[in-house]
């Protein structure tokens, strides 16, 4: 247990039963009435955000979290297999975990996974990836970086906008984030 006056961003609480991480909190003192912080939290299951208000005094369940470093092995059904990077011990984690950016998810990339004592609750992706490209058009000779843009499918089956000149078997610096195309890797 705690309370409000160990808020700040990135803590997770259960409230309602589930997990939320606070994105931004403040302490509000209106003309009238007493003193209160209003908080901004996403929900660690859906993504979902909303805001709540919290008593300066009111107790809340802290959830110590821990952030460690894992190995994508390889999916399986819904579920995606890693290898802890210092025991070796095996954990499955839903797909559900890591959200959009799992279509950038290859064999071996190292990611952060949130733990809470054995139980993972969400799993990062580094923010750029590298991958290659398996698909898209040919490039058309005097294509330049200003000329528009055409569709990629890289290693993982992922599409991605890509500039023209961008051609079959080049490796790709991908933003996980947003999913934009970066740079050529060389």
């Amino acid at each position: 247990m705690g309370s409000t006056t160990d808020f700040r961003n990135g803590l997770i609480i259960r409230f309602n039963g589930e997990l939320h991480q606070i994105v931004e909190w403040r302490h509000h003192k209106p003309g009238k009435g007493g003193a209160m912080v209003q908080t901004k939290l996403r929900n660690m299951r859906t993504g979902s955000s909303f805001e709540q208000r919290f008593r300066p005094s009111e107790n809340v369940d802290v959830v110590r979290v821990e952030r460690r470093k894992f190995q994508y092995l390889y999916p399986e059904g819904e579920y995606l297999c890693f290898m802890d990077q210092e025991t070796y011990e095996q954990i499955h984690v839903s797909t559900e975990n890591f959200g959009d950016s799992v279509r950038f998810l290859k064999e071996g990339e190292v990611c952060e996974i949130l733990m809470d004592g054995e139980t993972a609750i969400s799993g990062e992706l580094p923010i750029t990836v590298e991958l290659e490209v398996t698909e898209t058009e040919p490039g058309v000779r005097g294509d330049t970086a200003q000329g528009g843009s055409k569709r990629a499918v890289v290693e993982t089956g992922a599409v991605v906008n890509v500039p023209l000149f961008i051609e079959q078997g080049e490796v790709l610096k991908i933003d996980t984030r947003s999913g934009e195309y970066l740079e050529r890797v060389k």
